[in-house]
Formats: C-alpha cells, structure tokens, sequence
C-alpha cells in the first residue's frame, strides 16, 4: 500500500525585472512612417534602450531608465506630435480611457463632417464625370465653377495633410501626408496654372476632379480606419471598466466606510453586496455566494465561492454577502496585470512588423524619387508637362503606406484582445508568432490534465456503513493540515455528513494519524502504521492491490484496532483533458506527458486521455531535456504546465503555456497563460494564433498588393489620381476590416 506522504512543497521562481517601461499617449499618427519617425527620434535619446511605437493603439513605450517622462514627451512634441504621459491609478487610467474615448468619438465626428463637407463640393465632379465617359461633356461646370469647388476643398480638407506633412518635414521625415499633399497640390496648382493659361478653354487641362476625389476618399478612408481601430483597441478599456471606482471598508471597530478602490490596502476587510463587483482579489472571510468570472476567466458558470476561497477584482457577487479579506490591491490585482499583459503584447511588435516598419521608414522617400522618375521619363518621352504630371501625382496618391503599417498590429491588437475575452492571456507577441506553427505539445500532469489535489475515489468496507467510516476518518482528518486529509473532509462535506472532534490527535510522518473520535481510537495510514498498531489487514489484501493497480493512494480506516475499510485516493482528471487532446490530434499535432509522478499514475492518465507519449520521473531539467530533444528531432514545441515547477520548460520550450487562474510565477514565465484551468484552452491557443497569423500574412499581401500593381501602373499612365486615390483608401479599409473579423472569434468549447 502506498504511504500517505508529506504534503509536497511547491519551490516558487523569481523573475528578474528590468526597469518599468514608460508608457505614453500618442496623437497625430497618421501612417506607419510617423510610427517609424517617433521610434527614431526616442532611440536617439540618451538612456533610451527601447522605444516601440503602436500605431493602431497610438501609443508609445519606452525602456529608459534614469529618464524623466517629461523629456520623452518633449522628444516626442519636437518632432510634431502630441504625447500625454499615462496614470495607473484606477480611477484616473479608466478617466484617462474614457478622455481618450471621447476625443476619439470627437474626432470620428470632425472627420465625418469633413467628409460630408469634401464629398458634397465632390459630388459635382463625379456627375460630370459620367457622361464624360460616353465621350460627351458637361457644359455647366465651366472652369471658374470647378475653380470655386475644388478651393475649399483643397484649402479646408487638406489643411489637415498640409499640417501633417510640414510637422513630417520639420522632423526631417516623410509620411503619408507628404505624398497626399504633393499629389492633390500638383494636380490642383496645375488646374489653376491652366485657368490663368487658357481661361474658359482650360477644360481639357484641368484635373480639380482627381484633387478632390482623393482628398474626399483618403478622408473616408480614415474614418473608417479611425472606427475600426477604436473597436479593435476596445479590449483594455473593457478591462478597465470591470474594476470598481469604490468599496465598503470594514473598519477594526466593525463600522463600515465608502472609499476609493486606490486607498484600499493589502490585509484589509471590505463587504461586497449581492450583485456588486469584488474591489481587489482577497481571500472570502465570512459568507457564501456565487461569482460570476466570465470577463476575467471565460468561464460561463457561476463559481461558488465560501471562506478561505479566492476571489478576483472585477468579478460580480451573486446573491449572497462576502467579507474578503484583501491579498492584492490596485495594480498588483488579477485583473489589472490582465489589463497591463494585453497591453504589453498589443504594444509589442511581432518579428514580422519589425521588418515592415524598416520598409516603411525608406518607402515615402523612394516613392517620391519614383514619382520624379515618372515625371522625368514621361517629358522626355515626348509629352507635354501636363501629360507627365498626372501620371506622377497618381504615384504619389496610391502609394500612401497606411495599410502596410497598419496590416500587422490591427491584427496583433484584434486577436489578442478576442484571446483575453476567452481566457486567454497571450503576453508574448513572439510567442504567438511561433505558436502558429506548433506540432508537439508536450503536458505536465498534476494541476494540468489533472486538478491538482487529491480528492477520494473509492470507499469499500466488508459489510459496514461507507458513510460512517468516512465519518470517523473525516473526523480524524480534519485535525490535519495535510492535502490527503483535506481530501477527506471535501468527501464528507460533499455527502453531506456533519463531522465529530478528535481528541489525542498524532501524526506518524510518512504513516498516517491516529486520534480518538467520540471516546474511541480511530487510526488512518498505511500499512506500516497498521502493523504497529496490530491490525489485521488480511480480508483487505486483494482490495488494496486492485486499487494500487489503478495508480491510486489506499489507506485503511481502523477503529480499536480491528479495520474497517478501505479508502482510495487519487488526483482525478480533469473532465475535459481527453477532449483537449482529441482536439489536438485532430488538428495534427502530437501530444506527450512529460512528469515527476510515479510510472503507475502517470500511465494511467496517459490511458485515459490518450497522449501520443507519456514519461514519467522526471525532474525539471528533466523536462527540459525532453523538450529541447524534441525541438532537435525538428517540431515546434508547446509546453503546458503550471508555471512553477515547470518554469524552466516552459522557458525552453519554443511556446509556454501556463495553466491556472493567473499565478504571478505563470503569468511571467510563459507567453500565453489559460486564465481557466480547462486543457481545451491549449487547442485554442493555438487556434487564434493560427487565426492572428493568417490575418497578418492577408492583410501584408494585400497592403503589398496594392502597391507592388499600382505604382507601376500608376507610372504607365493607366490610373488616374482619382482612382489611385481610390486604391490607396481601399487599401487601408481592407486590412482593418480583415483584421476586425478577429473579434468575433470564440473557443469552440
């Protein structure tokens, strides 16, 4: 029989940190060139070690120890753009959000109305441009008509391009708004050079319909990119909002006091009401209710919760009243390192975006050289300076490099953030990156596939009552602080069977625990300690043995030294850890178990869920071997565990991922952490990341797409400026509704 062992110790890890990155507030991006611009001007900066900029997010973070955040919002003002230093208190990070959302709103609504306004004196243009097609001409709109159309145009819906480009050029850098400004001034200074040339006869000459159709459709183009970007950066703001603004305070004196969630503090007492959200993460005190976890962990079902449970800010109480006695208070909650991990990895940029964002910070200069190029190979061609601008100018209008800098992160920001509504936590951008492309998926067992605590499976008696020996035993147990004996007093607790005192309790380590119940002497243990109390064990011989061959823990319940039975223990599996591997090999990729745990238990759970391989005593380094053995033979390797006994595979492993309710040692050890402790989530990390990536690889080919066909067919002559203008829009509202089709992702649980 196996003995009833010391509760294990669970050695915890530290992570080193660095120094705390600055985070700041951007606006006045306009393209993947300003981002590029920005990240250049901060590296230059002495102190400054990294500097990444987010254009979907318009935000910038920087890793500059030593340096005030007052000059990095200088550096960033200096070279044309605004920039507002973040707060991470509470109640002014979610008012800073909701500032932050209202001027975008504002913003939405100006450049609504700029639209309108460009698109009404516009609208003439596209009438006459109709039968213009059947050969015909429209004679109502003379030149001195479409003079009084196109100015306000170009004056009131390019001031914003003029702004842009200036601050660009000043910073001794091109962006979009250079491109879009020399292209529609081209084409309008030049209509306005044929009026004053040739008068009512200029109609053949004048180009004021490409002007204003570019600037009226890169207009609608940003409005719909400033939508779509404001849906996908929706997830933090959502985070925020689940956090309370206040709580009830218990004061020592039992009095009850209203405060702001930012004075709470660790070890303190606060009551939260039936259908209130709990304040911070703490540990109930007093009372039972259920919570409802759904927008921390995904989980649907309400979570019963009842002294000595934990609970998490930003979770809403059902219909009973807790005393929580607080363990973690304002940004060391649950749910704001959710909040700040999601913003890290939307920040973050992949590999991939890296690359991109070089391309973008030489692409507006070659595209300006290539727009001179045309011009110059089109005049000495034989044509005339008007036949050798237009097609120019439609190189400068299509090749604005807005999608290509917003293809990869509006991806990034949307599949991240429909992760985190799942429970899934992806902190590693370069791990989502690689997680596309997993193979083998290599599992630790106990707290992963299984739940991690023993719990009781079996009661066999010869002819007596299972329920009241399992009374006596609870009885005895609950004396104990050991995870077995717990396992016993959850099993009475569950039949519903109310427990009597022990007395004389003894603990015989590595034996079992002896003790006297309602006057009589009740042991549980092993066989040893039966032995030296003199217990006959022979009627339960062939009993112990079946159950030990299914991996299980047996101890004898004995009273006055005659035994009364058999109770068998073992850490059940989770219910769904053989659905989470079917799904695996469903999709092709194999699974291991890799484990500490004796070969018996190990092999039984690797029966019952169906793992390609199964290894058991293993020590950590152990596991480390086993994983960099599979990384040899070739496969992409994803490793699930826990994240503390298991840290030193999940680092080695090409993805980690951390099962369990967000541990501090998971969340920093891995690159994605299930905020749910159900193994499906593993197949579904790996799904959105798959998604994610597919959706990048879409939206940079067509952001190439467009640019590799239309400059050069802008440069033969066959695209106007309009519809380059139209292109060019098209291009920007392609990738962010690609990308946004990520939010309606869910797990298929």
């Amino acid at each position: 029989m196996n003995a009833l062992a010391p509760a294990p110790s669970h050695p915890t890890s530290d992570t080193a940190s660095g120094a705390t990155p600055i985070v700041v507030d951007v606006t006045g991006m306009t393209c993947a060139a300003c981002s590029a611009r920005i990240e250049k001007v901060l590296g230059r900066m002495p102190g400054v070690e990294r500097a990444t900029v987010n254009l979907a997010l318009e935000t910038a973070e920087i890793v500059a120890p030593g340096v005030e955040t007052s000059a990095i919002v200088e550096t960033i003002e200096r070279a044309g753009f605004g920039a507002h230093p973040r707060d991470t208190a509470v109640a002014a990070r979610r008012a800073a959000l909701e500032r932050a959302a209202a001027e975008r709103a504002r913003e939405e609504r100006r450049t609504f109305a700029l639209f309108l306004f460009s698109a009404v004196l516009t609208l003439p243009f596209l009438v006459a441009m109709v039968p213009m097609a059947w050969g015909a001409h429209a004679h109502w709109l003379t030149p001195w008509v479409q003079l009084a159309l196109a100015t306000p145009v170009q004056a009131i819906a390019g001031a914003r391009f003029y702004v842009g480009a200036f601050k660009a050029l000043r910073g001794r850098s091109a962006n979009m708004d250079v491109l879009v400004a020399l292209g529609t001034s081209a084409a309008y200074a030049f209509s306005v050079w044929a009026i004053g040339r040739h008068g009512d006869a200029a109609g053949p000459h004048l180009y004021f319909e490409g002007s204003t159709t570019v600037l009226t459709l890169i207009i609608l183009g940003k409005l719909l990119e400033a939508r779509a970007k404001r849906s996908a950066s929706a997830a933090v703001a959502k985070l925020m909002q689940l956090r309370p603004d206040t709580a009830t305070r218990l004061l020592p004196d039992g009095t009850q006091e209203t405060v702001s969630v930012d004075r709470l503090r660790r070890g303190e007492r606060i009551l939260v009401r039936p259908g209130e959200r709990v304040a911070a993460d703490g540990l109930v005190a007093e009372g039972a209710s259920d919570l409802d976890e759904s927008l921390v962990t995904g989980e649907s079902m309400p979570v019963a919760k009842g002294a000595g449970d934990k609970v998490t800010a930003g979770t809403i109480n059902g219909a009973g009243s807790l005393t929580v006695t607080l363990t973690a208070v304002g940004e060391d909650t649950t749910i704001a390192r959710i909040g700040h991990l999601v913003e890290q990895a939307q920040i973050a940029k992949a590999p991939v975006q890296k690359l991109v964002d070089r391309i973008a910070a030489v692409f507006v200069p070659v595209i300006v050289a290539i727009a001179i190029l045309t011009f110059a190979a089109w005049w000495l061609a034989g044509h005339d300076f008007e036949g050798a601008l237009i097609p120019a100018v439609a190189v400068l209008v299509i090749a604005c490099p807005c999608a290509l800098g917003l293809a990869t992160p509006t991806a990034l920001v949307a599949g991240t953030g429909a992760a985190a509504k799942a429970g899934i936590l992806i902190r590693d951008i370069e791990a989502l990156e690689r997680a596309h492309a997993v193979d083998c998926v290599v599992f630790d067992k106990t707290g992963t596939l299984t739940e991690g605590r023993p719990s009781v499976t079996d009661v066999f008696t010869l002819g007596g009552s299972g329920d009241e020996m399992l009374r006596l035993a609870a009885s005895l147990q609950s004396a104990s602080e050991h995870p077995l004996a717990a396992a016993f007093v959850r099993a009475a607790e569950t039949r519903g069977i109310a427990l009597s005192t022990a007395t004389e309790f003894r603990a015989s380590v590595g034996r079992g625990v002896s003790g006297t119940v309602e006057g009589r002497t009740i042991a549980v243990g092993n066989a040893r300690l039966m032995e030296e109390l003199d217990v006959d064990l022979r009627l339960f011989e062939s009993e112990a043995r079946r159950l030990a061959g299914e991996a299980k823990t047996v101890v004898v319940v004995a009273r006055d030294h005659e035994a009364l039975g058999l109770v068998a223990l073992a850490d059940p599996l989770r219910a769904t850890a053989a659905e989470a591997i079917a799904r695996l090999s469903a999709e092709r990729i194999s699974s291991h178990l890799v484990t500490g745990d004796a070969k018996a238990p190990a092999q039984a759970v690797a029966r019952a869920v169906g793992v390609d391989a199964v290894r058991a005593q293993v020590l950590p380094e152990g596991k480390v071997e086993v994983v960099e053995l599979l990384r040899r033979s070739g496969q992409v390797v994803a490793m699930v565990g826990d994240g503390v006994n298991d840290a030193p595979a999940l680092a080695a492993a090409d993805v980690g991922i951390a099962m369990g309710s967000g541990a501090d040692v998971a969340m920093e050890t891995a690159g994605i952490t299930l905020m749910r402790a159900d193994p499906r989530l593993v197949a579904a990390a790996l799904e959105i990341a798959r998604a994610t990536w597919g959706k990048i690889r879409q939206n940079l080919f067509w952001a190439f797409f467009y640019n590799v066909v239309g400059v050069p067919l802008a440069a033969m002559g066959h695209l106007t400026p309009a519809l380059a203008g139209a292109a060019m829009a098209m291009s920007s509202v392609t990738v962010v509704t690609n990308a946004l089709t990520l939010t309606r992702w869910k797990p298929k649980l």
